[in-house]
Parts: structure tokens; C-alpha cells; sequence
């Protein structure tokens, strides 16, 4: 029995991992899908008609592009409570739109209606979510643009599922594909034939030029495919086509394409990575069509909610009880919503309901049920009596218990909470675990598991706020952020006699209602000043105090607080030292505008060492990244010191891309087995604070070339401002609770070094015309991934990128690194190398990959492989006759001539004939002219000669001692130019 448990924990673990999604596989079908509709978006039959066709034409396609062997099989559709019942909607259970697999919903500037997958992992790893708007699922004209619905769906499933990537790339759309050939379109496969054109406005266009510099299409070249294609790959470049029924496997992946796919993985196709993973390890191919989808529709109704305490003895302990009642007020009076039902129960032996369903209709209604907060214990602790209290709770008022959540709050140990297993899963509800210091049951954690519930670990330490911050993660799910309590500050401190505790709450434009500032303390009440932006001084005085054993102030903020600074000072007037905390909450200003929030995850809710544990924290506004921000993360585990990490939005370790909202970070500070608790914090300050576009979205296809040869082009794909992307967010600050995490296999005395450099994502090169040298640029890993310092590195070429993988890097071509330095964990580093009998030919591709090794010779996983093409400059031809120009016009090389291209590049293009002729407004020389010239003429041209030659040995000279400084490990000039196709970078 219990081997079995431990079985069902370790699959609902693998199928949450980042994403929480609950979708099962059985026998190639997928099971409950969760597509969730935002409470905001009007009522609208027509788009629920919209998304069941949706997965009809979806599942036939996946069935069809996976070898027949993968099809929908249950969707579940969760319509807001706020659309009107119907009797063919079902309760919703445990499923809710925070964790829903596919949200529906508006973009938040309204400007576009991209599909996108928010991937936070590698190649290979699950998403978080597919993102869908309302118009996309209702509007048909969108169909030449991204293809049919269904399609898209499936696209979009194989970045959210197996972890593959786009395969073509908006940023680097054009890649040189060697020797003497033409540039190409970023694609896969490289079948697909189209035509290059250059918009001229309305239906004009013309032939792209060829940028001599970089040998690409000039910036602004569009590719547009023909509609008939005759090649059948790849889902994950133009699944709009009709042709495109497959995706890109071994024998037709374009491993020159500058795409994300190649980057990430390594050059493997997108097959080669569905293959790989355990869905297709359990599936086989199946020899009947599948049935349609069974697609359900499910409401969610008004919050349901009990709280069910431990009130055995051990909570005398460590100030629980207090510290209990501290934090459920909180939860009661700010957090939970208006129009939401609570009860309450506490259990000890046995449980006893304190009060049934009270629904919160207003403040007063909040008071009383803070007033069936325990304050007394007793002995014994039986778990799953309480969690039964809970479902009576229910029961009282409901016909059932689904679609209900319970709080389950303990600190102790209790052998039989297996016994309810069985009867919580069949319960429907959701419960939620706050584990209360290192002895709670380990088994908690599988009633959430089963459930779908939050997993909170809270240390006994005093000044952790961590009991208050699990109370304030509690939100609905519901979708609807504008009644989303939001933390802005949650800080514990022991302060001396006569000491303060001072900081600074920061309230944005975007929050302001229902704000409330709450103090608490161990012994005796501080003095409180606080001090609105506008000079505006609260004091004690304006607090509601609580001497009681609750030892609370609470302030609240009449209507929208004032943007800006909050300053406070609370100084302990007390003889002695004492913990004094302060917490502060909010909502949103306006429904209307979304506030900025943060969402914590991490990687998996169980660890086994020596892996690491990733921690990421989503920053965002209204679906769009927030950039700019500094993002902490405390991580305190049961015993011992908490460990403060800065989380990174650059692209390297961890992070996979860079600027898209998504903060990461490796930890790998384990202090002994057990329980973590995760508390992030966001602090942006104004002007570095800004939103950006989503990186990755499906292709919006700017048109077709028809069979007869006519082009029939798309409204150009709507997008907006950088003025509306870049309007100043002012300064901000978050608090959020990330739930906890266990961790297992620690040695239990000296931890050894077990864990590698992390891999190198941002590798890029470029050759050097000029001599002939390579130059290496990355961001340099840590000691343990992405922390401390490496001792050396490898780097191998080839011009196979598939000799550079893990399996045959040692195998390859190894790079004389003498000299090359090591730099702590972040910063970037560059080199220069120059490789013995290099011939120089047109076209050709070099390949590099690196990787890093340690002091106890860890060795790191291979970098992402990085592209460096040779690129030839025509040379001009010798006039046989002299040439006159000007500073308006560049003298042609041999039937071409030069022309600056919109973003400063020179663009080249075929000139009727290669005569070179003199611009009518530039007058010829004449030799009877230079006798015009005078004598001062003659000495400022003297004296610029002189100054010019002086200027020039000054030059010559620094080279050569900067040369012999540095030989063959050189600094390499920024090679991230403006120019993005100027470099291959994978």
C-alpha cells in the first residue's frame, strides 16, 4: 500500500513539475486538458463552439502528424462564474484557471491576437501554459495568416508537451546557407519555395537587395511561401499550409536554420525530441482512428472555503498559536475575496467545526470570523478527522464537495493520515498544506499532490514572515486579478531595545485599493510612524491595535493610496529585544488596467540530490513581460540559515531567453534534507522598468505566392508601440510566496562537491576578416551551475555541429584556450583564436561549442553550438580610367552599385552595366586648378598630413603593445552588433 502511494506521488509530481498541469496519457490519448476562459471576457457561445471545433480538427491533425500515435481524448472547458448557468455545465473540481493548460484571454494592449506557449525550461521540458485570445477563436479572417485553429492548437501543444522550439526566427530571418548560394528564409524544411520581396507600400514591391557586409537579404526582405508546396514539414515552421502535415525529423531537419529549435536542442529535429520523450516511451502506434473528443464544459462557482487548524499541544510551542492567528486574520480581514464562503475547523484527537459557511459580505462580516480563531490547545492530532470536519462543512450547506477548498494547517505527526487518502481524491475538493515546523507529518504533501493544492513549509523562525506570506498566496485562481490580493512588503527583524526597524513600501500606479500596512510584534507594541508620499504621518494612534495575544496594528487605507514612497520606522520601546514584523497588502487600481504581479515556480516539488532545484519567477503585466526588475528569492529550509539568491532575466544558466519576463536561477545550497520554503521579492525602480514583447509567438504569415505567380499579401500583423511597450511603470515592489519544496539524498555529514558548471547557453562567434581570428563571446558559469567561479574551459570546432554534441565533443577538434582566464558566475567573457591552416573559403560554416570544469573536475554539459560563417567582400574591379566621387555616392564595385539601406546598412543590388559615371553635381577636376590653390590652402593641408601621421604611429603603436599583451587570448569588441544578421548566433 504504501510503495503504491509513494508511486502516486512521484507521477503527480512528474506531471506538475513548472506548469501544474494535471493532463494524463492513456493509451496515446490525452486526458483532461484544462482550457480556462478569463472571467472578463463576455459571454459568448459562439467562441465555446469555436474552441470544440478547435480540438476536433486538432486531435485528427496531432493524430496524423505524431505517426498515429497521439489524439485528444477529454478537454474540459472551465466557463467563468460571471457567464450566465446553463444545465449542461458541470461543477468545476479541482481544475482552475491558474493552472489551466490553456488560457483564454485578451492581451492587455489589445494589439494583435498571437497564439504563444510560455516556456520557462529547456529542450525538452513542459511549459507552463498556451495562450489563446477570443478574437483569434471567432475571427476567420485570421486563417490566412496563421492557418486553420486546429493547427495552430497543435503547434502550440508540441511547445507546451515535448519542449520544442520555433523553427523560424523574426529576429535572425535569413541565414547563409554556404558556398556560393543565395541567403535563405529561417525554416524548416529547407523545401519550402517561395519568393524574397521588398515592400514598397500598398501593392508595390520589389526584388530584395543583398547587404554586402553580411550577405543576407536586407533588412525588411519578407519571405512569402507559395501557397502549394510540395514538402510536408515542418508543424513547427508553417503549419498553415495545406501541404504541411508533419514535423521535421532527421533526414529533412535544416540544421543551418538560425532558430530558436536549433539552439536549444542541439541541432536535434523536432521528432528527434518528441521521440525522447516519456510520452512517446509509453505510447505505441495505434492501428484505429481515434474517436472524437469528449469536450466538457465546467463553472466555476463562488469561493468555497474552510479552514482547518491543528490545535494539538505542540502548538503552544515557538509562539505557533499567536503566530497562527496573526496570519489567518490577515487572510480573513484582506486576502480572501469578497462574496467568498469560509468555515472553520479545528482538530486536535478530534475535530470540532467552529463555525459553518459565512459568506463575506462586508467588513463587519470579516471581524466575526476571526473570532472563531483558536487560541487554546489541547492534545493529540488526527488529521484526517479534520479534513472530514472540512467536507461536513460543506455538506451543510452543498449538495457536494467538489470544486471546495480546505486550508489544512499542522505541526504534527500522524501516522493514520494515509487512512483518507482514498476519500480525498474522491472528494472533488482542493486542499491546500501548511506544513508548521520539522515535525509535520512528511506525508502531508500527498493530499495536495492529489488535489491539485498549494504547498506551503513554515519554519519556527520568528522573523520569517513565512506563516504570513503562505495566508496571503492563497488567491482563488480565479483568473480575475483586479480582486487579487497583492503583497508589497512582508519583513520580520529582531530589533534591540530603542532600535527601529525602517523601510520603504512602494505603491505603484497600477495598485492602491484596499491597502492595507499591518504590524505585529513578540512582546510589546512598538512605536509606529508612517509616512504617505505626500508627507501625510500615521502613527499608532491611526492604527487599529490589538493588545491582546494577538499583538496586532492594523491600518487601512481610505479609497486608492497614494502612488510613490511609504515610508516606515517602528522602533521597539520594549527593555528588551523583539521580533517586529510588518506586512502590507493591496489590490488593483482599476479593473480595467492590470496591476504587475509575480508568480514563483520551481522546477519540481521534489529533488533528489545532487540535482539542483530551479526556481524562476514570472514578472509580468497583462500577459506581457516586465522587464528590468531585481528579483530575489529567500529560500529557507527546516533547519538552518536561509539563503538569499538573485534571480537573472539574461539568457544564461538557467535563464533560456533573455528579457521575457522570466527571472531564473539554479540552487544548489542544500543544508540537509527535508522541507524548503521559497519567498521571492521584486523591486523595480523607475525608468529601468519597462514591459517587452513576447519573444516566441506563431508565425504570422505576411502571405502566398499563388499558382499563377501573383502575390497575395496579409493586413501587416498588428503590434504594439515601443511608446506604449516602454511607458513608464514607475518604481514597484512584490512580495510572493513560491510554496515549498522537499529535497532528499543529502549526505548526512561533509556535502561533497557534486555539482558541475552550468552549460553555457549564450555562446556566440564571429570571424574577424581583417586577420583571420575568431572571436568567442558567453556568459561565464559558476563553479556549481551558475554560482562561484569554474577552474577552465574546452572549446572544440568543427564544421559538423553534430560532432559538438555531449555524446562526441571530446572526439572533435579541440581550440588551444592558453590564457583564457576564468571570471566568476555572470560575467562575460571573450576570446580570440586563430586556427593553424585555415583556408579561407566563401560560404564556409564553423561551428564551435564550449564547456566548463571545475575544481574537483566536474565537468559542465556542452554549450549551445555556435555558427561563425566566412564571408568574402567582392573586391572591386581596376578602373582603367580615374574615378571621380563624392561624399553623396559610393564608388560601385563591377555591376553594382551601394546604397544605404533605412537601418544604415548598405544593401547591394545589379546596375545596368558596370561603367563608372561622375554625379552631374559634382564638378571635374582640372589641372589648371591647382594652381588656384593658395599658400595658406597649401599649410593647413601640411599641418592635417602631420597630424594624421602622428595620429597613425600613436595607433600602430598602442596595437602592437596591446598584442604583445595579450598574443592569442585577446579582447574581443562587442560582437552583439547592431546588425543581428550580421552574425549567425545559435
Amino acid at each position: 500500500m504504501a510503495l503504491n502511494q509513494w508511486l502516486l506521488l512521484l507521477l503527480l509530481q512528474v506531471l506538475h513539475e513548472v506548469t501544474g498541469t494535471r493532463v494524463k496519457l492513456n493509451m496515446g490519448g490525452f486526458e483532461d486538458v484544462v482550457i480556462a476562459i478569463n472571467p472578463q471576457i463576455p459571454e459568448d457561445n459562439k467562441m465555446v463552439d469555436a474552441i470544440k471545433d478547435m480540438v476536433k480538427e486538432a486531435s485528427n491533425y496531432l493524430f496524423s502528424a505524431t505517426r498515429q500515435r497521439f489524439y485528444f481524448k477529454t478537454v474540459k472547458v472551465i466557463i467563468p462564474s460571471t457567464w450566465k448557468p446553463k444545465n449542461e455545465y458541470q461543477r468545476v473540481t479541482t481544475e482552475s484557471y491558474d493552472k489551466a493548460d490553456v488560457i483564454v484571454a485578451d492581451h492587455y494592449l489589445k494589439h494583435g491576437d498571437h497564439p504563444y506557449t510560455l516556456q520557462y525550461g529547456g529542450c525538452g521540458e513542459l511549459g507552463r501554459y498556451i495562450h489563446f485570445t477570443p478574437n483569434f477563436l471567432t475571427n476567420d479572417k485570421l486563417h490566412n495568416a496563421y492557418g486553420p485553429r486546429g493547427r495552430v492548437f497543435v503547434h502550440e501543444w508540441a511547445h507546451f508537451r515535448w519542449g520544442v522550439f520555433d523553427e523560424y526566427n523574426n529576429d535572425a530571418p535569413f541565414y547563409t546557407p554556404g558556398g556560393d548560394n543565395l541567403p535563405e528564409a529561417t525554416r524548416c524544411s529547407a523545401g519550402f519555395t517561395g519568393q524574397y520581396i521588398f515592400p514598397l507600400g500598398g501593392k508595390s514591391y520589389r526584388d530584395c537587395k543583398i547587404d554586402h557586409r553580411t550577405q543576407l537579404y536586407e533588412h525588411g526582405c519578407l519571405f512569402v511561401p507559395k501557397r502549394h508546396q510540395d514538402t510536408a514539414a515542418s508543424i513547427m515552421y508553417l503549419q498553415s499550409l495545406p501541404s504541411v502535415t508533419q514535423f521535421c525529423d532527421k533526414s529533412n531537419h535544416n540544421i543551418k536554420a538560425t532558430n530558436l529549435q536549433n539552439k536549444m536542442c542541439n541541432y536535434r529535429s523536432t521528432w528527434e525530441v518528441i521521440m525522447a520523450s516519456p510520452d512517446f516511451a509509453s505510447s505505441s502506434p495505434i492501428t484505429v482512428p481515434p474517436p472524437d473528443p469528449i469536450v466538457s464544459l465546467l463553472q466555476k462557482q463562488e469561493r468555497v472555503l474552510c479552514l482547518v487548524l491543528d490545535v494539538s499541544g505542540s502548538m503552544d510551542l515557538n509562539n505557533r498559536t499567536v503566530r497562527l492567528k496573526q496570519a489567518a486574520e490577515i487572510f480573513l480581514l484582506q486576502v480572501i475575496e469578497v462574496g467568498s464562503w469560509v468555515g472553520i475547523v479545528t482538530f486536535s484527537s478530534t475535530a470540532a467545526v467552529k463555525t459553518h459557511l459565512k459568506q463575506i459580505s462586508n467588513d463587519s462580516m470579516r471581524k466575526t470570523l476571526t473570532e472563531y480563531l483558536p487560541t487554546r490547545t489541547t492534545r493529540g492530532t488526527n488529521i484526517c478527522s479534520g479534513v472530514r470536519s472540512g467536507f461536513q462543512v460543506f455538506l451543510h450547506k452543498y449538495g457536494s464537495t467538489k470544486g471546495c477548498e480546505i486550508v489544512l494547517l499542522t505541526d504534527g505527526e500522524d501516522a493514520a493520515i494515509s487512512s483518507c487518502f482514498d476519500e480525498v481524491q474522491r472528494s472533488g475538493s482542493i486542499i491546500h498544506t501548511i506544513a508548521l515546523g520539522s515535525n509535520a507529518t512528511k506525508d502531508l504533501e500527498t493530499l495536495a499532490d492529489q488535489t491539485g493544492g498549494l504547498k506551503f513549509s513554515i519554519t519556527d523562525s520568528l522573523d520569517s514572515n513565512s506563516l504570513i506570506d503562505a495566508f496571503s498566496g492563497l488567491s482563488s485562481g480565479s483568473g480575475d486579478i483586479s480582486q487579487q490580493s497583492i503583497q508589497l512588503e512582508s519583513r520580520g527583524q529582531s530589533v534591540g531595545s530603542q532600535d527601529q526597524l525602517n523601510g520603504i513600501v512602494t505603491i505603484d500606479k497600477t495598485v492602491g485599493n484596499d491597502t492595507f500596512f499591518v504590524v505585529m510584534w513578540g512582546t510589546s507594541p512598538p512605536e509606529i510612524l508612517l509616512t504617505d508620499p505626500k508627507g501625510r504621518e500615521y502613527t499608532e494612534k491611526d492604527f487599529a491595535v490589538d493588545n491582546t495575544n494577538v499583538r496586532t496594528a492594523r491600518l487601512k487605507i481610505d479609497g486608492t493610496a497614494e502612488t510613490g514612497d511609504w515610508i516606515y520606522s517602528i522602533q521597539n520601546t520594549h527593555s528588551g529585544v523583539q521580533v517586529i514584523s510588518i506586512a502590507a497588502t493591496t489590490r488593483a487600481a482599476s479593473a480595467s488596467v492590470p496591476p504587475l504581479i509575480v508568480k514563483p515556480y520551481t522546477k519540481s516539488d521534489t529533488n533528489k540530490f545532487p540535482s539542483p532545484m530551479v526556481i524562476y519567477a514570472e514578472v509580468s503585466q497583462g500577459f506581457l513581460p516586465v522587464i528590468g526588475a531585481k528579483v530575489t528569492v529567500t529560500v529557507e529550509p527546516e533547519i538552518g540559515t536561509p539563503v538569499e539568491l538573485e534571480l537573472f532575466d539574461d539568457g544564461s544558466g538557467a535563464d533560456i531567453l533573455k528579457n521575457d519576463g522570466i527571472y531564473s536561477r539554479y540552487f544548489t545550497s542544500f543544508r540537509g534534507n527535508g522541507r524548503h520554503n521559497i519567498k521571492v521579492r521584486v523591486q523595480g525602480k523607475d525608468q529601468t522598468l519597462r514591459r517587452s514583447r513576447r519573444q516566441s509567438q506563431a508565425l504570422y504569415l505576411t502571405g502566398f505566392v499563388e499558382e499563377d505567380g501573383q502575390i497575395t499579401m496579409n493586413p501587416p500583423k498588428p503590434e504594439p508601440t515601443d511608446d506604449e511597450l516602454q511607458t513608464n511603470l514607475g518604481s514597484v515592489s512584490r512580495v510572493a510566496s513560491g510554496g515549498s519544496f522537499v529535497v532528499s539524498g543529502i549526505p548526512l555529514e561533509d556535502i561533497p562537491d557534486v555539482f558541475p558548471p552550468s552549460k553555457i547557453t549564450d555562446l556566440e562567434v564571429k570571424l574577424d576578416e581583417d586577420d583571420d581570428h575568431f572571436c568567442l563571446a558567453w556568459t561565464a558559469p559558476g563553479n556549481d551551475y551558475d554560482t562561484g567561479q569554474a577552474e577552465r574551459y574546452e572549446i572544440k570546432m568543427s564544421e559538423n555541429p553534430l560532432k559538438l554534441r555531449n555524446e562526441t565533443f571530446d572526439d572533435a577538434t579541440s581550440v588551444n584556450t592558453t590564457g583564457l582566464a576564468v571570471e566568476i558566475a555572470g560575467v562575460r567573457q571573450m576570446f580570440r583564436y586563430k586556427p593553424h591552416n585555415f583556408t579561407k573559403e566563401n560560404g564556409t560554416s564553423i561551428y564551435f561549442a564550449i564547456r566548463a570544469i571545475d575544481g574537483s573536475s566536474n565537468v559542465g554539459e556542452v554549450s549551445n553550438i555556435a555558427r561563425a560563417v566566412v564571408l568574402l567582400p567582392a573586391l572591386p574591379p581596376t578602373p582603367s580610367s580615374p574615378v571621380t566621387t563624392s561624399t553623396a555616392h559610393t564608388t560601385p564595385a563591377d555591376k553594382y552599385s551601394v546604397s544605404p539601406t533605412p537601418d544604415d546598412k548598405y544593401s547591394v543590388s545589379p546596375t545596368p552595366d558596370d561603367k563608372h559615371t561622375t554625379p552631374s553635381n559634382v564638378k571635374p577636376t582640372c589641372a589648371n586648378d591647382t594652381n588656384a590653390i593658395n599658400t595658406t590652402m597649401e599649410t593647413v593641408i601640411i599641418v592635417c598630413a602631420s597630424a594624421i601621421i602622428i595620429c597613425a604611429i600613436v595607433s600602430i603603436t598602442v596595437c602592437v603593445l596591446r598584442k604583445q599583451r595579450y598574443r592569442s587570448y585577446d579582447t574581443c569588441m562587442d560582437i552583439t552588433v547592431d546588425n543581428k544578421n550580421a552574425l549567425t548566433i545559435l
